[in-house]
């Protein structure tokens, strides 16, 4: 297995299906997303996850724009995450860019919309506002500082940073944690600009497609900063909106199989599955066992010297993607 990408997988905090997880064959490490709520201390969490025994990356917020507590627009401001200094009106984006709504004026912290989305807004959710003149004010979460602390007792180095866009960025994490391993999460169109100072200064990438998707001044750019940051870093990860279609049926959807195929001949080798497919035991062992598929067919050389098709000589089935689930 070991000339197959590997994948990175997302893990609920308290899910009692992490250790078959870590086991699975095409795992290379967890990542621990931050804004997940924890029944026990930040020391506490990673400790656990840490002796599941496989590379264990810690998920930072920085300047990634949340809602900060409840709100039901217009009839209340929405509260973010930071500071924001922006030019209105503009427009913010919630719901993974499906709601979109215009923004009259910002105080501070405070976001007063026009009209919508006609929904309460949990904490938590994020917020894109992808306008050049926006300057998010401040960079590390107190939740941030919070889990860096923990790392510097529990001697963990792995920080997956969000929204990277300058050399302070990352000197923030430096500060606090020295022999950091970072990876630089390019969201945003200043992140890109970034990308070749970000690799001189020891970071790896990460294509993290969701946010970077939304924030992009068109939406085939994607396509052109996918090549750019595999080009400039070989290592660079891959995460966002993978395989998404299997939080919902355990059959993938064509365009998620195909997806996954792209990125594989682009030439990544390290993918990771985000929230929603790695909620469930049934989502993300059947993502895994079709990552494997999808690796082995893309890369003819990583398949067993009995594979035809998809099936084993002598009349074996391959392993379905999950146990209720028959592969065909």
């Amino acid at each position: 297995m070991s000339d197959l990408p590997r994948v990175i997988v997302t893990v609920p905090p308290h899910a009692d299906f992490l250790e078959e997880v870590a086991a699975h064959p095409v795992v290379g490490g967890l990542r621990l997303n931050t804004v997940m709520p924890l029944a026990d201390s930040p020391r506490e969490t990673l400790a656990r996850l840490a002796a599941l025994g496989q590379p264990l990356w810690v998920d930072l917020k920085g300047r990634q724009l949340r809602v900060a507590e409840a709100a039901v627009p217009p009839f209340t401001a929405v509260r973010l995450s930071h500071a924001i200094q922006v030019d209105t009106p503009t427009v913010a984006r919630f719901g993974d860019g499906s709601e979109e709504v215009r923004v009259l004026e910002v105080a501070g912290d405070r976001l007063i919309l026009e009209d919508g989305p006609r929904r309460v807004l949990g904490p938590g959710e994020s917020v894109n506002i992808p306008d050049p003149s926006l300057r998010v004010l401040g960079f590390l979460t107190r939740t941030d500082q919070a889990y860096l602390a923990a790392m510097r007792e529990l001697d963990l180095r792995k920080v997956m940073l969000s929204f990277v866009e300058e050399s302070s960025d990352l000197d923030a994490v430096r500060r606090e944690l020295p022999d950091v391993e970072l990876v630089a999460k390019i969201e945003s169109r200043r992140g890109l600009r970034f990308v070749p100072q970000a690799v001189n200064l020891n970071a790896r990438l990460m294509a993290a497609r969701g946010d970077l998707y939304l924030e992009l001044e068109r939406p085939h750019h994607l396509l052109r900063a996918l090549r750019r940051i595999v080009a400039t870093d070989p290592e660079a990860i891959v995460a966002s909106r993978l395989l998404n279609s299997l939080a919902w049926d355990l059959e993938p959807s064509a365009q998620d199989l195909t997806d996954v195929a792209y990125l594989l001949t682009l030439g990544y080798r390290h993918l990771m599955l985000g929230d929603e497919v790695c909620l469930r035991r049934e989502s993300v062992i059947s993502a895994l066992n079709l990552m494997e598929c999808l690796f082995r067919e893309v890369q003819p050389q990583a398949r067993p010297k009995a594979w035809v098709g998809g099936v084993t000589a002598g009349g074996g089935k391959p392993r379905p993607y999950e146990a209720s689930v028959h592969a065909r």
